[in-house]
């Protein structure tokens, strides 16, 4: 009998409907020689430190970090579970021939093989189907088309040191804090992807709280009724700008030059998961789960592919389903169809690429209709839909006009937009009002047409702003900088490049967000997530730049990238995983001061060097400015905990109902004592509070 094991029911009872398999038992389907069962997600979890030894129940700094080697599994304790495995066991033991049908991805593969693992069947044969669809045609050409099980033992070994990998650092990181900081109920959670995410989130979060905004004064002009502005920088006073007004304002506007452009804006690549939350969360409000379990129900209904990819491009072997797939859609988008040729479609290389597809290719519709979804459903199928077909449309061509003039010897300029062919964003109305209204007066209007030296009376006139803090992240914003490790790019080439060190996966992105909401470190305001006080503590806690380090969050997901491709060793990969967890707990130690000096200028990293008031940068004559005063709110600090602040950027003991933390910009923050304000049930601690310190209160 050929024993076919899924990650989930629905799946299975799909693949059982493709081969016959019509009698249903518990737990599995059967039929035409098959046996089709399930599993429930991870049935099979890594053994918990207690299991290895019971002594390590208690939470304690002397038994940290520990690693088991090798590590062990165990059944996931649940009822419905438990019974299932024993059905899978039965079936497995018993089969002839044994078929993968787990998700075709890197924890669809360790589902499987922990399950073999813990049947001690690691050794037998068998194969993989691959899905990147549930429709009948998809199942068949993935039966047709399956390999042996060992073609895919580097995306197993990826997938177990992820596992393995997040079990170090997470647990022994969380121990760690926990013991050492986690008085009252507190639980400090640590983890290998989801602190370095915090951090970028109370980073943005200091940098507003932080920001000072400043006004200034910009010179525009009217000439014939078209705005002009001023070319030099802004003015940081009012009177510079009112003197160059005075200058101009009796001089005749003269045009001095006219440039123009055609600029090619080329459709939107298609969608792989990560673009897709994002695009839902800017237009719809949608969170990233949302669009994540949405996206999962419309493919368990086979309206759509895989939706758990990172690539934005499709292979050429599906050029055929392509087509197929527009005629099929002809009765819910027949009009935006009608005009693309479908016998001789524009396949560009932003379509088609081999070289960009791995796992799976880009989300697309498989072309069955759907019946009557509910609203974001079928917001997340339209956006899908229109964006395949936007993909063949043509490019959208817009004139771009520059207008330079002066007055009076001073440089304006104006620049208008004028769309020639507006291509594919016919399909977009909505984004290109939008994109029009967030441009600048002097960029967007419509240009009347003027000639090379002409010259006539304007209109000019100061206008006062100022400097606007960055915005919070939004999940639109952070699935972005997850996706390029914390940096902010635009360009999708550029993008695609940085993707392959991005933070985590398209699979995991939105958990990781939910976690950190769960644990009460980040909270929800509007469309902003901004942290709490107790994200800024945990933050505050961790003293090892690499713990909170987008970048080399980045750089395991890439080593996990190479070691699923056998490019890289997995054995070396655990190692400095390893090595890394125990300098973390050395580095946390805050109670280890070096009195030798007083510490690091947060901005450049020279020495600091004491003064009279405060404490400052030796490189004060170079121009850097960072002070740190003795007086704080009228309490006098002593030089213990200047060390404190300078070296380990944090003080523990409370200034009156806070701490103090020192960000790297420099800026002293209060964040609330957290004592009894617990986020879940803590082991017991061995953390005690210090004792109080003397502040000698300053009287004038």
């Amino acid at each position: 009998m050929k024993v076919i094991l899924t990650e989930k029911p629905s799946v299975a009872r799909d693949i059982a409907e493709h081969l016959g398999a019509k009698q249903r038992h518990e737990g599995y389907f059967e039929g035409n020689g098959y046996q089709v069962t399930w599993a429930f997600g991870h049935l099979i979890s890594l053994k918990d430190p207690q299991e290895y030894d019971p002594s390590l129940k208690r939470w304690a700094i002397a038994t940290i970090p520990f690693i088991p080697n090798p590590f062990e599994l165990k059944v996931v304790e649940d009822k419905g579970i438990r019974k299932q495995f024993a059905i899978i066991k039965k079936l497995l033991k018993a089969s002839s021939e044994l078929i993968c049908a787990t998700d075709a991805g890197r924890e669809g593969e360790l589902i499987f093989r922990y399950i073999l693992a813990m049947l001690q069947c690691e050794k037998r044969p068998w194969k993989r189907l691959w899905l990147s669809s549930l429709t009948e045609e998809a199942l068949h050409s993935a039966f047709q088309n399956m390999k042996p099980g060992s073609d895919y033992n580097n995306l197993y070994a990826a997938a177990k040191c992820r596992s393995e990998s997040d079990w170090i650092v997470g647990l022994n990181a969380t121990r760690n804090f926990t013991v050492r900081y986690g008085a009252g109920n507190t639980l400090w959670s640590v983890g290998r992807v989801q602190t370095p995410v915090l951090a970028m989130i109370v980073k943005r979060d200091d940098e507003i709280r932080h920001f000072k905004s400043e006004p200034f004064w910009e010179l525009l002009t009217k000439y014939r009724e078209i705005i002009f502005k001023l070319k030099a920088d802004r003015f940081k006073s009012k009177i510079e700008a009112e003197k160059v007004l005075a200058k101009v304002a009796d001089s005749p506007f003269i045009i001095e030059k006219i440039g123009v452009k055609n600029e090619n804006e080329y459709p939107p690549l298609l969608y792989d998961l990560t673009e897709l939350q994002r695009d839902m969360n800017r237009r719809m409000g949608i969170t990233a789960a949302e669009t994540l379990q949405i996206a999962q129900t419309l493919y368990e209904h086979k309206l759509i592919t895989y939706p758990r990819t990172d690539s934005r491009y499709l292979t050429n072997d599906l050029k055929g389903q392509v087509i197929k797939t527009l005629v099929s859609l002809k009765p819910i988008k027949g009009k935006e169809i009608e005009q693309l040729n479908l016998t001789q479609l524009p396949f560009s290389s932003r379509i088609i690429n081999d070289k960009k597809v791995s796992d799976h290719h880009a989300i697309i519709p498989t072309g069955k209709l759907p019946g009557t979804l509910p609203y974001q459903s079928q917001a997340v199928y339209e956006a899908i839909v229109t964006r395949l077909i936007a993909s063949f449309y043509p490019t959208c061509v817009k004139e771009l006009t520059t207008i330079e003039g002066s007055s009076n010897k001073e440089p304006f300029q104006a620049k208008g937009v004028r769309v020639l062919i507006p291509g594919w964003t016919v399909l977009y109305p909505k984004k290109s009002e939008e994109a029009k209204e967030a441009k600048q007066p002097s960029e967007s209007q419509e240009l009347p047409q003027f000639k090379k030296g002409e010259f006539g009376p304007h209109i000019p006139h100061v206008t006062e702003g100022k400097t606007n803090p960055p915005a919070h992240y939004n999940e639109n914003a952070l699935l972005g900088a997850m996706e390029t490790a914390g940096k902010f790019v635009e360009d999708e080439n550029l993008k695609e490049a940085l993707k392959e060190k991005g933070i985590g996966t398209p699979a995991t992105r939105a958990a990781i967000i939910e976690t950190l909401l769960k644990r009460n470190y980040i909270q929800r305001g509007g469309k902003s997530l901004t942290a709490t006080d107790l994200g800024r503590f945990l933050i505050a806690l961790i003293q090892d730049p690499n713990l909170k380090s987008p970048e080399l969050t980045g750089e395991w997901e890439s080593k996990l990238k190479e070691i699923e491709q056998g490019k890289y060793n997995a054995i070396d990969f655990m190692q400095k995983i390893a090595d890394y967890i125990k300098q973390v707990i050395v580095e946390s130690d805050l109670t280890k001061i070096n009195h030798e000096r007083y510490g690091s200028c947060p901005k450049c990293k020279s020495e600091v060097i004491k003064g009279n008031k405060g404490y400052g940068c030796s490189k004060w004559r170079e121009g850097c400015k960072f002070v740190l005063w003795r007086q704080y709110k009228g309490i006098e600090l002593n030089e213990g905990q200047i060390r404190s602040l300078l070296q380990k950027k944090v003080l523990l003991q409370p200034i009156g109902t806070s701490i103090l933390s020192l960000s790297d910009a420099g800026e002293l923050s209060e964040i609330p004592v957290l004592s009894g304000q617990g986020n879940r049930s803590a082991p017991t601690s061995t953390f005690k509070k210090p004792p109080p310190r003397k502040y000698v209160k300053k009287t004038s």
